[in-house]
């Protein structure tokens, strides 16, 4: 699938907007998982629907009745070079199938915050082993139109820049678990 047939929007040649315009964004974007300051590559794919996080030791359990997951996080972070360990427990927002060239697969789905330019964004992720992709998040269409544009032909356009004092873009809507289900829709992927 070429690059070109991905934009949602496509920014003048440069990434050059008026001041007050949408932010630009490029096709891969530093951003930083909070609340831990973590700086990850992102991969902005609109060929994806549901962002998503490398994870590893993935296990949904039960808390005090309701579904939970148990993950571990394992990240380098790009600013520091170290490797970030975090086990972590969250409630399941949803459960998801991703349909993509190879097969199907199922996932468990979490919302954790990740900070894009200066704003915080609460996002849903599903949880999956990207050990071997070339990028540790992937962030879909439901993030990547909360941002401003994207130019597929640029990358490293805003650096992460959050911190105490910045906006927190509050994840709409409830998961399948006790409240009101998404779409309901299957995901597409084509994640690398």
């Amino acid at each position: 699938m070429a690059l070109a047939a991905l934009p949602l929007c496509m920014a003048p040649a440069g990434g050059a907007l008026a001041d007050d315009g949408p932010d630009v964004f490029g096709w891969v974007e530093m951003a930083t998982l909070e609340p831990w300051d973590v700086e990850v590559k992102a991969k902005l794919d609109s060929g994806a629907l549901t962002s998503s996080l490398d994870a590893r030791d993935i296990e949904r359990f039960d808390k005090e009745g309701e579904p939970w997951v148990r993950f571990a996080l394992e990240l380098e972070d790009e600013e520091t070079g170290e490797t970030f360990k975090k086990q972590l427990e969250r409630p399941l927002y949803r459960d998801m199938t991703v349909r993509g060239a190879g097969g199907r697969d199922e996932r468990l789905v979490v919302l954790m915050e990740v900070c894009m330019g200066d704003t915080i964004h609460e996002e849903q992720f599903s949880l999956r082993n990207r050990e071997e992709m070339n990028y540790p998040m992937l962030l879909g269409r439901r993030t990547i139109g909360e941002l401003g544009l994207l130019d597929v032909r640029e990358t490293f356009m805003i650096e992460p820049s959050c911190d105490e004092n910045s906006p927190v873009i509050e994840h709409e809507g409830e998961g399948e678990y006790g409240t009101n289900k998404d779409d309901g829709a299957d995901d597409e992927d084509s994640e690398s």
